[in-house]
């Protein structure tokens, strides 16, 4: 049973943020693999003038995974998801012999019922909120957590998320790292040029398995 930690997101671009916390589960939560999975265009962010194109936001996850167990992936844009309720009904449904569990930072969670149907989908995989500064309490305070509080573990327990009944949360709180995505655009905002290399990163889309093959061991795409 291969136990993946999934991160969705813009990815725009993505950063050391990114990489540490998915680090920083990987060995809280006993993970195999971290997704990273790059949103084709997050529902939340339509009207963002600042928006790279998915190319760009991919190739920019891609040289942030390197030599890390993070799979980044293109699996919403071959699906054509836009929700995450419906990505987390198909994964789930194509890998059947893999446990996921959802990670999310404590900024998300201050936003989390505005997600469409958020509650279905907490009763999908267990989520993992990542505490995130300037966001705690706002977290903490989230409506989405009016109903998401009793359900909640101890981050001791963090390693056993397997095993818990749905709906499930856990809190878990790594070494601070303040880089944001806003930020780096605004110190940049020519950064796409980083991520336009002569030969683009062409994400795999093919996620259908062998006629004969089980689909639980297909790597995401």
């Amino acid at each position: 049973m291969t136990r993946i930690g999934i991160l969705g997101g813009s990815f725009n671009p993505a950063h050391r943020g990114h990489r540490a916390i998915s680090m920083a589960a990987l060995v809280a939560l006993d993970l195999d693999e971290v997704w990273w999975l790059v949103s084709p265009g997050n529902p939340l962010k339509d009207h963002a003038s600042d928006m790279a194109a998915f190319a760009v936001r991919y190739a920019s996850a891609v040289k942030m995974a390197r030599h890390a167990p993070i799979k980044v992936s293109a699996i919403e844009q071959r699906l054509g998801t836009r929700y995450t309720v419906d990505t987390l009904h198909k994964l789930t449904a194509l890998y059947p012999k893999k446990k996921f569990i959802w990670l999310m930072g404590g900024d998300n969670l201050a936003q989390f019922h505005q997600w469409r149907s958020w509650r279905e989908i907490a009763k999908q995989v267990p989520i993992a909120v990542i505490a995130r500064p300037g966001y705690e309490q706002a977290a903490r305070a989230a409506p989405a957590m009016g109903w998401l509080r009793r359900f909640v573990h101890p981050a001791y327990q963090a390693s056993s998320w397997t095993r818990w009944r749905l709906p499930a949360l856990v809190l878990l709180r790594f070494r601070p790292d303040e880089t944001s995505a806003t930020r780096l655009r605004k110190a940049d905002p020519a950064w796409q040029r980083h991520f336009l290399p002569t030969h683009p990163v062409v994400p795999e889309t093919s996620i259908t398995p062998p006629p004969s093959g089980d689909a639980s061991d297909a790597p995401p795409s």
